[in-house]
């Protein structure tokens, strides 16, 4: 795996993959006209724990209709600002969806899959819960 980041001039930089996709980042604190490289980091995390969990419960055949994760990390006051404190909300949104069944699916994320969490976790405590919306569903 690898990529390349070049400057773009004026606090932006676009990124660009080993496989040839590109993204823009915003360093420039009062624009917000792209993510920063911090704001990826968390997507980062949501995204791969995402992966992971709808992927288990397909698996376990569980309705589910729609399915998003809200993400908030805490940042430390002083510099390098790394994350400190990562908190990951599941809400799931089907018909007669197991609790168990996305117990199982987070923790099996948390614990055993999610390569960018278990990266993150030795310097950033990771905190979840989830929720479950019952939907009337076809």
């Amino acid at each position: 795996m690898n990529g390349t980041v070049k400057w773009a001039g004026d606090e932006f930089f676009i990124g660009t993959t080993g496989r040839g996709y590109s993204l823009v980042m915003d360093t420039k604190g009062d624009r917000h006209s792209a993510p920063t490289p911090m704001e990826m980091l968390l997507l980062s995390v949501a995204g791969c724990t995402a992966v992971d969990v709808i992927s288990i419960l397909q698996k376990k055949r569980q309705a589910v209709d729609e399915y998003d994760i809200r993400i908030e990390g805490t940042r430390a006051d002083e510099h390098p600002k790394k994350f400190t404190e990562i908190r990951i909300t599941h809400v799931v949104r089907g018909r007669n969806v197991s609790e168990k069944a996305v117990a199982d699916a987070i923790e099996l994320s948390e614990t055993k899959y999610c390569s960018v969490a278990a990266t993150v976790k030795p310097t950033a405590k990771i905190i979840t819960d989830f929720e479950i919306i019952e939907t009337g569903g076809e």
